[in-house]
């Protein structure tokens, strides 16, 4: 992975671990597409975690086809003129369903008590349909940016 801009004051997994929401931008033959994901970012070995379903997220079959692709995460908080950005170009690969790396992922956006999970979220890690699959992102480059600013008063 290489880190062509880091402007952030913190290392890109720093700001990968907090719970934001990610783009995965894929190609298609009707031109690019865009998803909204949940992600889990991997100190370890450096790599993005994106939840999938085969049955019911396009985006596996165009990671088959082309996996090439790109990750955006962005903070914003416009009252305070926060705008963080980390952008990831790599490849993907359409992994077999791990419950225990998907139970973490879940547990950054919904907390650690899988009981108190909605039960789309419980039983879809306790008992995975077979069209369960997770998205492996292995970042080539990496872009991460603080451009926050100044807000006008009474903004």
């Amino acid at each position: 992975m290489h880190v062509v801009e880091n402007t952030l004051g913190v290392d890109v997994g720093v700001f990968l671990a907090r719970p934001l929401f990610a783009h995965l931008a894929t190609a298609s033959p009707g031109g690019p597409r865009d998803s909204p994901v949940w992600y889990l970012w991997d100190d370890d070995d450096r790599t993005l975690w994106i939840d999938a379903d085969c049955a019911s997220n396009s985006y596996t079959d165009r990671l088959a086809a082309d996996p090439r692709c790109a990750v955006g995460v962005v903070d914003s908080e416009p009252s305070r003129g926060l705008i963080q950005h980390v952008g990831v170009r790599g490849e993907a690969t359409v992994e077999p369903f791990d419950a225990d790396r998907a139970e973490r992922l879940y547990a950054r956006y919904l907390g650690p008590d899988v009981d108190a999970w909605d039960p789309r979220f419980s039983t879809y890690v306790r008992d995975p349909p077979e069209t369960a699959a997770l998205v492996r992102v292995e970042p080539e480059t990496v872009v991460a940016r603080d451009q926050s600013y100044r807000p006008a008063p009474g903004v």
